[in-house]
C-alpha cells in the first residue's frame, strides 16, 4: 500500500444526468448555422460537443460532435463534416476558442461552395444547452488504493461528472480525481501525470472507465512491488 503524509477528506462519488434545453434557434443550411454560431450561448457549444457522451448514440462513431453529424447526415457535406469531426475540445482554452474555430471552418466552406445544401424541414439543426442534475451516491473513497475498484464500479454518469464535467468547474482544466490526489501532496504526482494523458473526448464513457481502471490498477500494482 502506498503511504502518504496527509489525508484529505474522502472522495465523494457523485452521479449526473443530462437535460437538454432547447434554445429556440435552428439552422437549415450552413449560412444559418454560421449566423447562430456567432452569437449562441457558449453552453450550447459545450452541449453539442460533450453532451453526446451521455446520450445513447446510434450514429456513426466517426462524427463525435452534433455539428459534424448534422453536416454529414442532413447536409451531405462530407468535406466539412470530416473537418468538424476531428475537432477535439480538449485542445481549446475555452468554448469561445472552439466557437471561433467552428465559425472559421463554416466560413471557409461557404467560400468553397457555389450553392448551399439545405436540410429537410424535419432535419434542421436545433441548438440546445445542457443542464446537469447532480446526485450524491453516498459512496466515499477513503484512500487512493481503492480507486481501481471504485472507478470500475462507477456509472457512466459518475465518470462523466468527475472526469469530464469537472474540467469546467476546476482550475487549469483539472478533473476531480487529480484534484483529490493532489491533496496528498507530491505522493501521487506520477499517477496524476498518467491521468492527464487521457483524452476523454474520442472515447465512450465505458471505454473511458476501462482506461481509468487500467491506469489505477497498473499504478498500485507497481507501487506494491
Amino acid at each position: 500500500m502506498v503511504q502518504h503524509k496527509t489525508a484529505p477528506d474522502p472522495f465523494a462519488v457523485k452521479d449526473c444526468a443530462l437535460v437538454a434545453i432547447a434554445l429556440g434557434h435552428k439552422a437549415q443550411n450552413l449560412r444559418e448555422m454560421r449566423d447562430h454560431l456567432l452569437k449562441i450561448h457558449p453552453g450550447s457549444i459545450y452541449h453539442h460537443f460533450w453532451g453526446a457522451l451521455l446520450r445513447p448514440q446510434f450514429a456513426a462513431p466517426d462524427y463525435n460532435n452534433d455539428f459534424a453529424r448534422w453536416v454529414h447526415y442532413s447536409l451531405h457535406d462530407d468535406p466539412l463534416a470530416e473537418r468538424m469531426a476531428v475537432l477535439d475540445p480538449i485542445n481549446y482554452l475555452d468554448m469561445e476558442s472552439l466557437r471561433r474555430e467552428l465559425v472559421d471552418l463554416v466560413e471557409e466552406r461557404l467560400d468553397e461552395v457555389e450553392w448551399l445544401n439545405w436540410a429537410r424541414s424535419d432535419s434542421e439543426f436545433h441548438f440546445a444547452r445542457s443542464q446537469f442534475l447532480i446526485f450524491d451516491t453516498s459512496y466515499r473513497i477513503e484512500i487512493p488504493d481503492e480507486l481501481a475498484s471504485a472507478v470500475a464500479g462507477m456509472s457512466a454518469g459518475s465518470i462523466f461528472y468527475h472526469f469530464v464535467e469537472a474540467r469546467r468547474r476546476l482550475p487549469e482544466g483539472l478533473d476531480d480525481l487529480r484534484f483529490w490526489l493532489m491533496g496528498f501532496g507530491d505522493t501521487y504526482t506520477d499517477l496524476c501525470m498518467r491521468l492527464a494523458s487521457v483524452d476523454p473526448y474520442f472515447s465512450t464513457l465505458t471505454e473511458l472507465r476501462r482506461q481509468l481502471t487500467d491506469i489505477f490498477t497498473a499504478y498500485f500494482e507497481e507501487a506494491s512491488q
